[in-house]
């Protein structure tokens, strides 16, 4: 549903962040752009810069694990912090630099999406770059409320007079000036503990990013983001999804359901630890069952055996038996969360799936089979100095925050080489966090 706001003619002084672009895609030519990637199960940080042609060029690659979150929420803030520290230390020694700004992603936090039609007058003037701002910053202070938070309003479409359909109204003339904005705002505690997690880390924020929206600019072509496509970001803890149409993000969700529940169930159902079923889900799981399954021998350790040679002999129809339903659970709650937004027809027939859960055997099959539409595995593209690990789906949400930093001029503000001290800001960030925690 669309809601309709009027507006006053008195200008503010804010500027909006989403004026129709001159040029195709703006570009960061100068500052270091550094990615944050916050989930469930890793914690990932990428620092690139763009070369003269534009494109995105990764200059140092950090990783680590990431043990105080639930389904993209924090739970443990010294864990998490700690986990943040050691990634951009290992990314920042491996480019040679020092950030202080990020990009940081948000999983969590029940992201909630509405459209919603703003409108002000023109008086038959030419509509300038001030008239744009005006009602563009009345979007953003509309997402405001005590117990959400604002994180984007898109422009996804302007009208002037009743005429829809205009991408840039700047000098056309008219009596009335409107714009659908997309809203999409988190529960203010996620948001807070996210960046309070960030300054603890004396960390500066450069944007927060909803996970799939940020995974969507990775992975997908401009003719899908024009002609409609959902992407479902499926990670340890959380599906998120998006949906991209005339060129714009139109819709967002987020289930609390990923990769670790499948992990939950196989260690549940064949009795063994968390650690060896993770092991058995990434070298055997599948989601479609096949004939040869039956005759296929897997080795299960047992929860509580000292003896490693005392272990449980299980088909391996068995653990497809325990890994379809699950499956078929998260993406009939995708297919639902569709139909009943009602971005299900205009997302058109194309799905691309990204984030680790979706490398999973037989989850392509499985979302062509219950969302009835064209599916393909979206890893990332446009982003030059990837390896083999972080150029799969697992990577694409930190990936996708270097476009968007790219896209919307956040820079680090500082690119200070490393030179005889690399571990001078790991140490400064540690003893910080000492001090604070104990």
């Amino acid at each position: 549903m669309v809601n309709q706001i009027n507006l006053p003619k008195q200008a503010n002084n804010g500027l909006g962040n989403h004026l129709p672009k001159k040029n195709s895609k703006p570009v960061n030519r100068q500052g270091v752009l550094a990615a944050l990637d916050i989930g469930t199960n890793k914690i990932c940080c990428l620092i690139a810069q763009a070369d003269d042609e534009h494109r995105m060029r990764i200059l140092g690659i950090g990783h680590h694990m990431s043990r105080g979150l639930r389904n993209g929420s924090i739970v443990n803030m010294e864990e998490t912090q700690l986990a943040v520290i050691n990634a951009v230390h290992d990314a920042e020694k491996s480019a040679g630099v020092t950030v202080q700004k990020v990009l940081v992603n948000l999983s969590g936090g029940y992201p909630n999406s509405q459209t919603v039609k703003l409108e002000a007058d023109v008086n038959g003037q030419e509509i300038s770059d001030k008239d744009l701002r005006r009602i563009l910053e009345q979007g953003s202070l509309t997402g405001h409320h005590l117990e959400r938070r604002l994180i984007h309003s898109i422009p996804v479409g302007y009208s002037l007079d009743g005429n829809r359909g205009i991408r840039d109204p700047r000098g056309m003339f008219g009596q009335r000036l409107a714009v659908d904005m997309h809203l999409v705002t988190a529960a203010v505690s996620a948001v807070r503990n996210l960046t309070s997690c960030i300054s603890r880390c004396h960390l500066g924020l450069g944007s927060i990013v909803v996970s799939s929206y940020a995974s969507g600019l990775a992975t997908l072509v401009d003719d899908e983001i024009d002609l409609g496509v959902t992407v479902i970001d499926m990670g340890a803890g959380t599906t998120n999804i998006a949906v991209f149409f005339d060129g714009n993000l139109v819709y967002t969700d987020c289930l609390p359901i990923g990769g670790n529940h499948v992990t939950n169930d196989i260690a549940r159902g064949l009795s063994t630890p968390l650690a060896e079923a993770e092991r058995i889900k990434t070298l055997y799981g599948h989601c479609i069952p096949s004939t040869v399954d039956q005759h296929e021998i897997i080795h299960v350790p047992q929860i509580g055996e000292n003896d490693p040679q005392h272990t449980h002999q299980v088909s391996r129809s068995i653990l497809v038996g325990i890994i379809q339903p699950r499956l078929e659970e998260t993406f009939e709650l995708v297919r639902s969360h569709l139909e009943i937004s009602g971005f299900d027809k205009l997302s058109g027939r194309r799905v691309v799936l990204t984030g680790g859960a979706s490398q999973l055997g037989g989850v392509k099959d499985l979302a062509r089979l219950i969302l009835n539409k064209q599916v393909r595995l979206g890893r990332p593209i446009g982003v030059l100095g990837l390896d083999d690990v972080t150029a799969g789906p697992a990577f694409a949400t930190c990936t996708g925050l270097l476009a968007y930093g790219q896209q919307h001029n956040v820079t680090s503000h500082r690119t200070d080489t490393i030179k005889n001290a690399d571990n001078n800001g790991f140490l400064s960030k540690i003893s910080h966090w000492l001090r604070e925690n104990f």
